[in-house]
């Protein structure tokens, strides 16, 4: 299927990602360091990276604009608990693909994740 890398401040968050995506056959790592998912996309590279608007020491919207430097190709979907459309608009700008609010709609996630795959295959 596809390697994904999902980046939330909170383990748990990332590990239920984890669990909703592995069982559809997806290679998960999970992250609560920025520069730790900033490292294993520059060495190993994802098709997918999920990435929480508020972490630790920089926002998601930067983590966004690092991948996408050195990983242009790397989907990109954001996560937040606290939706504004400012930072919904920025971080469409900036390439990230899509855009969800926790908590997190197991349907929704998997819909998206898909909705990708089927993109990159047809491209």
């Amino acid at each position: 299927m596809s390697t994904i890398l999902v980046l939330d401040d909170v383990m748990d968050a990332g590990i239920m990602i984890k669990r909703i995506l592995e069982r559809k056959g997806h290679s998960v790592n999970v992250f609560t360091e920025e520069q730790d998912a900033l490292d294993h996309v520059g060495s190993h590279g994802v098709d997918i990276a999920i990435l929480d608007i508020k972490l630790k020491k920089i926002s998601g919207v930067e983590v966004l604009k690092e991948i996408k430097k050195s990983s242009p190709q790397t989907e990109i979907i954001m996560l937040t608990g606290y939706p504004t459309l400012e930072t919904a608009r920025e971080a469409l700008s900036l390439g990230a693909r899509e855009y969800l609010v926790k908590p997190i709609d197991k349907a929704e996630l998997e819909s998206k994740i898909q909705a990708i795959l089927q993109d990159r295959e047809s491209s």
